[in-house]
Order: structure tokens, then C-alpha cells, then sequence
């Protein structure tokens, strides 16, 4: 049986993933911090295991990961809100928690998972359309995902051969968009719309679809993959 771990899976585009491959025969596990979220995703997903972990820790990394044992597929959703705002005014110390909650935690997570995977499996990293959408009072979140999708080839020969890919998702209607207020969220997302070739904001499903044919086609690898609709 398929062995997958979600790190960061506990809700959004990580529970949906982490749902299709249970569907799909595989064994799944999804870690997260949050106990709330980790006792809800249990709820819902039955047949998926989640477990309480905290990806900024080495330790607990190097710990998990020795505990679960031999796995096939590593998927990397863990997120951050951090870091945006205009160029002239944005905040370090916000800047310095992005790079914190989102680059360092999927480092560390590549590094402690290595071990522990299959020879010929995978390593997808999710990233955000901030890389590359040029958008203004992005250019934080662009700094540190753009950070991770630039070793995204250089890993993909480097630790062949394992498979190293990323998914670059747009605008998808996840509680990433928490820090608004329903209103709020609702006005961004019509604005937003407005400049997607489909006319519609993203879901979880969206992207897990995409996510589930990247483990699993042996020929993509090396590669950032767009899943946005269309953002112009």
C-alpha cells in the first residue's frame, strides 16, 4: 500500500489532498499543530491519521519521522500569512515570520523526511502564485516562495532519484483568508475573479487534483506547476 504524508494537512488544500489519496487506497498521514484543527480532520476524513507535530522543530521532525518509518510520497502544504505589504513600508520582523513559518519548516521537514523515503518517490512542495504574479505589496510572500520554488530543479538533480516538484496554487478559498473578516474576503475575492481567465476563485479541490497527478506521473520532476485559473 501507498504510504503519503501531508505535513500541514490538517485543513484546506492539505485535507483535501490528503482526503483524495485516502480515497484512493493509499495510507495517509497528515501532521499540524493546531489540535483543534488535527481533532477535526479526524473527524472528517476518516481512515487518515493525524498527528500532532511541530514542523519548525528539528528534533520532532528527525523524532516523527523516525516513528513513522519507510513512506513513499512526502506533500508539503505548510502555509503562512505573513510577510506581505507594500516594499516601503513592510514590517522585517513580519517578513522574518514568514520566512519562519513557511521556507525554514519545509527545509527542515525535506531534510528530516530523506531518510525515510522511497528510493523512487516524491517530494511536492505547495508555494503560493505570489512567486511569479508580480502582484503589488507581494514582494515579501513572492521573496519566500519564490525562494522555495528556486530549489525546486536543483534538488530534483541533486537527490535523484527522487522526484522533486512544486504546485503554485492562485487564489483558492482557503482559511489562509482568515485574517479578514467575511465582508472583507468576500470583496477580495469578487476584485480578484475579475482578473482570472475562468472568472472564479480557486478550491482545495482544485489544487489536490493537480497535486495527485504530479506524485503520481513518474516523468514530471524538477518542475513548478500552475494551478490559478488563468490569473492575468
Amino acid at each position: 500500500m501507498e504510504k503519503i504524508i501531508v505535513a500541514g494537512g490538517t485543513s484546506g488544500i492539505g485535507l483535501a489532498t490528503a482526503k483524495l489519496f485516502a480515497e484512493k487506497g493509499a495510507s495517509v498521514i497528515v501532521t499540524g499543530r493546531s489540535e483543534e484543527k488535527l481533532a477535526a480532520a479526524r473527524l472528517t476524513a476518516p481512515g487518515i491519521t493525524a498527528i500532532s507535530l511541530d514542523s519548525t522543530d528539528a528534533d520532532a521532525l528527525k523524532y516523527f519521522f523516525a516513528q513513522t518509518g519507510h513512506f513513499h510520497h512526502l506533500i508539503l502544504t505548510l502555509s503562512s500569512s505573513k510577510g506581505g505589504g507594500p516594499f516601503a513600508t513592510i514590517n522585517l520582523t513580519d517578513l522574518r515570520a514568514g520566512f519562519d513559518g513557511k521556507f525554514w519548516p519545509h527545509l527542515q521537514t525535506i531534510q528530516a523526511a530523506l531518510p525515510w523515503l522511497d528510493k523512487d518517490g516524491s517530494i511536492t512542495i505547495i508555494t503560493a502564485a505570489s512567486s511569479t504574479a508580480k502582484l503589488p505589496g507581494t514582494a515579501g510572500l513572492a521573496a519566500i516562495n519564490g525562494a522555495l520554488e528556486i530549489m525546486v530543479p536543483i534538488l530534483a538533480k541533486e537527490l535523484k532519484p527522487l522526484r522533486i516538484n512544486a504546485v503554485s496554487p492562485g487564489v483558492i478559498d482557503t482559511d489562509w483568508w482568515n485574517f479578514l473578516n467575511s465582508e472583507e474576503k468576500s470583496a477580495a475575492f469578487e476584485s480578484y475573479a475579475q482578473g482570472i481567465a475562468v472568472g472564479r476563485i480557486g478550491n482545495p479541490q482544485d489544487v489536490s487534483n493537480l497535486i495527485e497527478t504530479v506524485v503520481h506521473n513518474s516523468y514530471i520532476n524538477g518542475s513548478v506547476l500552475n494551478v490559478n485559473g488563468g490569473l492575468m
